[in-house]
């Protein structure tokens, strides 16, 4: 059994034959390809990309209420047989990335129960009509084609604007990739000639046909270029009316059309260098996870959610939440100084603090403790009622002098 007929029960490929698309509002054929030239094959957007994956890695599932419970260790440990949850939201992360579309699917029992999700990455998607519902019909690489119910369906997006399905391709990058690949180019071509172009020779008295002059070439680099000439001197004769020394100098990179260019892939990807090679600060990186990270954690958690439970099951408070613990982001110091003001206050245990700065629990570490300068408010409340009420009782026991003052 392929790994086609593990993802697809049977009953979903009946529709995968031909049949009419599915009419949509604007017109637009539902039809969604992976582009031929893909940003992923350029160093700087893949750089950019794997920083946004890496990221997403983290983020933790958690199954609220009673149905589908049991799901939530496979969510969090092998959400397939084929891939455990890192390399799950890794997979999500950089397709999402790359083609602005991202399509998941369940895994199902023979019963029909739910018992994992997998990511798919197909050649083409459309959407199709069979049974008078509409289906999403995959084309893979190796030419193999699969249906299932658009309705049971993950599909995660980013620039949709023209599809009612779909996201956008990248064809707004294209000219910032063209610049990449040009300077890219630029410099391999610029470091070749200077390193292997030493010298403008002239030469007289010889032909013109390229065999005679490739020959004069080859005899004058192997007499005097090669590592046999040991004396430091060139000699010629008197075929070289003139030999003159290029001067070889490094290639320098534009640096104000490279940091353009950085800033052209960062503002698409929503990225920074400082983000891409780990140097950001608590504050650029609590920025970068909303910015970035917690939209993809809030868009997963709706197509999951929508994919798992029916209609009455959401009513009734059941869901898929993608959450991250935000002072994973924070430095030590900080990490410290929270841990220091909720421990006393009975808000963490020993053990949740130990956890926050990365060490490992203790026993008896989770008791809460709380300063004893502190109350709680609604005993402060009543205390306070019973001190007024023996105020005012005191009071108007106490006799009234000639003015009517009491005391």
């Amino acid at each position: 059994m392929g790994l086609l007929n593990k993802i697809f029960p049977q009953k979903s490929k009946a529709a995968s034959g031909a049949h009419e698309f599915f009419k949509v509002f604007n017109g637009y054929t539902p039809i969604f390809s992976n582009a031929a030239e893909s940003v992923y094959e350029m160093e700087l957007t893949r750089a950019a990309i794997h920083a946004f994956a890496n990221f997403c890695r983290k983020l933790k599932p958690e199954i609220y209420g009673d149905a589908y419970k049991t799901l939530e260790k496979t969510l969090q440990f092998k959400p397939n047989p084929f891939m455990d949850t890192s390399k799950f939201l890794y997979r999500i992360a950089t397709i999402l990335s790359v083609n602005n579309t991202a399509f998941i699917i369940p895994m199902e029992s023979e019963r029909g129960h739910i018992v994992g999700f997998y990511p798919l990455l197909p050649q083409l998607c459309e959407v199709i009509e069979f049974g008078g519902k509409p289906y999403l019909r995959y084309t893979f690489s190796n030419g193999q084609r699969a249906a299932i119910e658009f309705e049971r369906v993950g599909i995660l997006t980013q620039f949709q604007y023209s599809d009612e399905f779909f996201g956008e391709d990248n064809r707004a990058l294209r000219p910032t990739m063209q610049l990449i690949h040009a300077q890219n180019q630029g410099i391999v071509s610029s470091i070749k000639n200077s390193a292997f172009v030493r010298f403008l020779a002239k030469l007289q008295n010889v032909s013109t046909q390229d065999k005679d002059i490739e020959a004069e070439r080859d005899k004058f680099s192997a007499l005097n270029l090669s590592g046999e000439n040991h004396s430091g001197l060139i000699v010629y004769g008197a075929k070289f009316a003139e030999l003159k020394p290029i001067e070889s100098k490094p290639y320098a990179i534009n640096a104000a059309q490279m940091k353009q260019i950085n800033e052209n892939v960062f503002n698409y990807f929503g990225v920074s260098d400082k983000i891409l090679q780990n140097k950001a600060n608590e504050d650029e990186l609590n920025a970068f996870y909303e910015g970035k990270v917690a939209p993809f954690a809030i868009q997963l958690s709706n197509v999951l959610t929508n994919m798992t439970f029916t209609d009455r099951e959401i009513a009734f408070d059941n869901k898929i939440a993608f959450t991250a613990n935000m002072l994973e982001y924070a430095s030590f110091k900080t990490k410290a100084d929270i841990g220091r003001v909720f421990l006393d206050r009975g808000g963490f245990t020993i053990n949740e603090v130990r956890k926050l700065l990365g060490y490992p629990a203790i026993e008896g570490g989770d008791r809460r403790y709380i300063r004893k300068e502190y109350a709680d408010t609604e005993f402060l409340e009543k205390e306070l009622e019973i001190i007024n009420e023996k105020q005012q009782g005191v009071q108007g026991d106490e006799p009234a002098d000639d003015n009517g003052i009491t005391g």
